[in-house]
């Protein structure tokens, strides 16, 4: 976040590039913009519904042994 000298420097080249009669028109469409993006996003929200696997999606679980084991043991 740019500290108060850099903020001056922006503003006064912004004054500069647009003019003052444009700056707060600037300021407001791009709020307006703002607003409107956070509405669509959270009507976007609202409207999906939370997907909750059924059992044939769900991966099949087995048990297997470790593949290093000895299964066989041989006695003396």
């Amino acid at each position: 976040m740019p500290g108060p000298p850099e903020m001056i420097w922006i503003l006064v080249i912004l004054f500069l590039l647009f003019g003052a009669k444009k700056l707060p028109e600037l300021a407001r469409s791009s709020g307006e913009a703002l607003k409107e993006f956070k509405k669509a996003t959270k009507e976007a929200m609202a409207d999906e519904e939370p997907v909750k696997p059924t059992v044939a999606q769900e991966a099949p679980r087995r048990m297997e042994a470790p593949a290093d084991s000895n299964t066989t043991s041989t006695s003396a």
